[in-house]
């Protein structure tokens, strides 16, 4: 009860913090986006034609009337139709977000496990060769773009110039139960799971290994190793069972631009049709629908795991209270 009188006390207190995403990104679009008729009429258009458009488009509105709209599409959570593509906002992203997900998911999941190990003997090691090598391993990962990384790795697997395992562009997995092939699902991820594991593990590794260092400096830690305890034991019952707070912090804020931005290089690059792909299509001609309803499933999901977030606190540590 306690539980979920929180989370309703949480999301009612998000609201101010909804309104105020909303308006500044509404805003932002309004006075500072493209004008849509123009972009839908051309260079060639006349006055007459442009306000008949803008009329027909609701741009001739007052402003506080047409973010009274937007309120209202987000709190019924219909965004209307693509100025790009006369599809229905909701269709678009019900269709592309699993897409997003499933590319995402096995390297945002194996490049924080990864990491998770790698920060873990790093800072039991630390000033060693091993801590120099991991160390040294990660800033090479964060150093090196990853457009690069994606484009050598897909040179390096998915051409004829190199092993040619694996496809280069395309996405033909079924989305459903009945259609749904694990294995062509593995040939089409694989590649982009590497290229996002290669590039994560730099950036993750030195955040954990700063997290795990800290740890091996409590008391009962010391106590524990000076008892004799081993490495294995000592890092996974001692140290990261006592980091998980910052771990889970930094995991679960990093889900919703996972399933809402995906990866849009990755995604461009491979030809996966994922929400990343969608989104960025929509910045780069002014579909202002398709952005509203990026930015603002961005600011929701974001307030729901914050909140998970929260929960999980006192699941690993009963000390913490929810107030």
């Amino acid at each position: 009860m306690d539980t979920l009188r929180y989370t309703l006390r949480k999301l009612l207190y998000s609201v101010p913090l909804i309104l105020g995403v909303t308006l500044l990104s509404f805003t932002l679009m309004v006075y500072f986006g493209p004008d849509m008729a123009y972009e839908k009429l051309g260079k060639n258009a006349t006055i007459e034609d442009l306000e008949r458009e803008r009329e027909k488009l609701g741009q001739n509105k007052p402003f506080i009337v047409r973010y009274g709209n937007f309120l209202q599409s987000v709190v019924t959570f219909d965004f209307g139709e693509s100025n790009s593509t006369n599809r229905k906002v909701t269709e678009m992203f019900s269709s592309t977000i699993p897409v997003s997900i499933l590319v995402a998911l096995p390297g945002f999941v194996f490049g924080n496990l990864i990491s998770i190990v790698f920060g873990l003997w790093a800072a039991y090691h630390r000033g060693r060769r091993l801590d120099k090598g991991i160390m040294a391993g990660a800033v090479v990962g964060m150093s090196i773009s990853f457009l690069i990384v994606v484009i050598v790795f897909q040179l390096l697997f998915c051409s004829s110039s190199g092993l040619n395992w694996f496809p280069s562009t395309g996405w033909e997995v079924g989305m459903n139960l009945q259609e749904f092939n694990i294995l062509d699902y593995m040939e089409y991820v694989t590649v982009p799971t590497l290229c996002t594991i290669f590039v994560s593990v730099g950036y993750n590794t030195r955040f954990y290994r700063a997290v795990f260092v800290e740890e091996l400096t409590r008391d009962h830690v010391r106590t524990a190793k000076a008892f004799g305890c081993g490495p294995v034991r000592l890092l996974f019952k001692h140290v990261l069972k006592n980091s998980l707070i910052p771990i889970l912090t930094r995991i679960i804020l990093s889900l919703p631009f996972v399933i809402i931005g995906g990866s849009i290089i990755i995604e461009s690059y491979f030809g996966i049709p994922g929400v990343g792909s969608v989104v960025y299509d929509a910045i780069v001609n002014g579909d202002q629908p398709v952005t509203k309803a990026a930015v603002v499933c961005t600011a929701i999901l974001y307030l729901v795991f914050l909140t998970l977030t929260d929960i999980l606190y006192q699941v690993v540590d009963p000390r913490i209270s929810l107030k």
